[in-house]
């Protein structure tokens, strides 16, 4: 239904409320199209059932966007007073207090944040109930320039060595520049040796290929070599979550299909990615993650 200046929405148990649907978010202009609030929540209804899954439990960091991608943003951790009792928060220790994150449980969550203009959610690498145990490790693929050919390539040497210590792996795009390559793991460590077993893998690779890829975290010594980043795995760092809008023009999505010619970093948007995630790439994916441990003793063994 919609009325004046609000659209409701039915979610499951729940009616959301949709203030504004027509308001613009993402302006149109050259190549890019144009998209309102009303389409976001059309495209999150539709991606719901793929995206919750990588949502579930997780502490969320919110990029908001209330004047659309060309106004004031900021990025919200704690979650107000003022969001519904049924939206579930997770409460979270920081440096000299805690933090109270909202988790998007559900697909009334979902489109009460879109409503909020959050257009890209941030998620943590580790569940509420598991905080300081990852079930996820990134590589975040970052190239000097715009050669997004190198970083698909990366994305695919990567894989290989990760193949090797017998890790399952999805490579993502971020509808940014690069890309992120996502472990899932059993959650038996914590970040500090997740990060560890990261930058083990990470230096392999760049040792191996030392003209293309590199671990240097100063940008002054990568030169054009692409960076393979493992900073995200640690406690508070986020990551894009599957599905999610990056607030660029065209809302490009983070999407995969490493083996599509057109591939870019910003290829997939909310145009056309919903009727393809059906078939998104963490479909093949163990449901449960494998124990770092194995895969350190064979990562050993291979680096002599």
């Amino acid at each position: 239904m919609s009325g004046d200046g609000e659209r409701t929405v039915r979610a499951g148990r729940r009616t959301v409320r949709i203030h504004r649907p027509d308001k613009v978010l993402f302006p149109g202009g050259g190549d890019a199209k144009e998209y309102t609030k009303g389409d976001l929540v059309d495209y999150h209804r539709a991606v719901a059932p793929y995206m919750l899954p990588h949502l579930r439990g997780r502490p969320l960091m919110l990029d908001r966007h209330p004047d659309g991608i060309e106004g004031p943003a900021f990025m919200q951790k704690n979650t107000p007073d003022g969001y519904p009792e049924w939206i579930t928060r997770v409460e979270v220790a920081k440096e000299g207090g805690t933090v109270r994150h909202p988790v998007c449980d559900d697909t009334a969550t979902l489109l009460y944040l879109v409503d909020q203009a959050s257009v890209t959610l941030h998620r943590w690498l580790s569940r509420a109930d598991a905080i300081d145990r990852p079930d996820r490790l990134v590589f975040d693929l970052d190239p000097a320039g715009d050669d997004f050919e190198a970083v698909r390539e990366a994305a695919r040497l990567l894989g290989e060595l990760l193949g090797e210590l017998e890790l399952p792996s999805a490579p993502m795009t971020t509808g940014s520049r690069g890309l992120h390559v996502v472990v899932p793991l059993a959650g038996g460590q914590d970040f500090d040796e997740v990060r560890a077993f990261a930058r083990e893998v990470a230096d392999t690779l760049a040792a191996a290929h030392p003209d293309r890829l590199t671990t240097a975290a100063r940008k002054k010594d990568r030169g054009d070599r692409l960076y393979l980043d493992v900073q995200r795995n640690a406690y508070a760092q986020t990551a894009v979550a599957p599905y999610t809008v990056r607030p660029l023009p065209g809302a490009p999505v983070s999407w995969d299909r490493l083996d599509d010619p057109d591939l870019h970093a910003r290829r997939w948007t909310v145009a056309d990615a919903a009727e393809h995630a059906r078939t998104g790439p963490w479909d093949g994916l163990p449901r449960r993650g494998r124990a770092l441990g194995p895969a350190r003793r064979r990562l050993r063994a291979l680096r002599g």
